[in-house]
């Protein structure tokens, strides 16, 4: 088994329906994500897979988060836009252009930091 790492950064604005505190008031963070992929197998030249085209795929997905209020944009316009549900997001997004790079490669985790204290992780 082959595991292969990313970070990436965004910045968003978000708040949380139905939660009583602080964070029901619009917030923003500087978020950090930890994408990490697993495989068996290499390829001809002995890869999992290009880290350049791992990056690009994160990329991607937080290109779509950078500098919005993610209650305003899907799927977070309804499900609340949680560390968790965001880290979830990003798994579920990442492993749909994985499975166009190359076959057998998978998700291992994310990890989304909403702080430098705070963290979610999603294994899918």
């Amino acid at each position: 088994m082959f595991i292969l790492t990313i970070e990436d950064t965004f910045a968003s604005a978000h708040q949380l329906r139905g939660y009583r505190g602080k964070c029901e008031n619009i917030h923003g963070h500087n978020w950090r994500v930890v994408l990490s992929v697993e495989g068996n197998t290499l390829d001809d030249i002995g890869l999992l897979i290009d880290f350049q085209d791992l990056k690009k795929t994160l990329k991607e997905i937080t290109t779509y988060l950078d500098h919005k209020n993610l209650n305003d944009i899907a799927p977070f316009d309804k499900e609340n836009p949680s560390s968790e549900n965001i880290a979830k997001f990003i798994a579920t997004e990442a492993q749909t252009k994985l499975n166009n790079l190359r076959e057998g490669l998978r998700v291992q985790s994310v990890t989304v930091w909403e702080s430098d204290t705070s963290r979610c992780t999603y294994l899918p």
